[in-house]
């Protein structure tokens, strides 16, 4: 078995697809619309967004709705790295169990992923 696809669950898929598209650098998929849009990475790995409507976003570190997925990206530079996703539109969460070596970040639909200094 070879992973080829990572799908997220949220309410407007080219807005989340435009966000990670503008923080990796990857290639948003030909064929992305309003109900589906994907970024491929040069692996053959797609990143993809679906549409869910009524979706509720993840409430992390809070468990009452769970983060369903969680992401890492690997950054020469925390808090570069950091101010730029801020800027894109990441939230940080008061919570940061690690700060010195990662960082927790929300995308615009509130799943929680890491940027981890490499």
């Amino acid at each position: 078995m070879k992973l080829s696809a990572i799908t997220l669950d949220c309410p407007d898929p080219l807005a989340l697809a435009a966000f990670y598209q503008q923080a990796t650098g990857l290639e948003p998929h030909p064929k992305s619309d309003a109900d589906f849009a994907a970024l491929t990475c040069e692996n053959g790995l797609t990143i993809g967004f679906q549409r869910v409507d009524d979706h509720r976003a993840p409430l992390w570190p809070d468990q009452t709705v769970p983060q369903q997925l969680h992401l890492d990206f690997t950054v020469d530079d925390l808090d570069e790295a950091e101010a730029r996703l801020l800027e894109l539109g990441a939230g940080k969460p008061d919570h940061q169990p690690n700060k010195d070596r990662w960082r927790v970040l929300t995308d615009p639909a509130g799943h929680p992923f890491c940027v981890i200094r490499g």
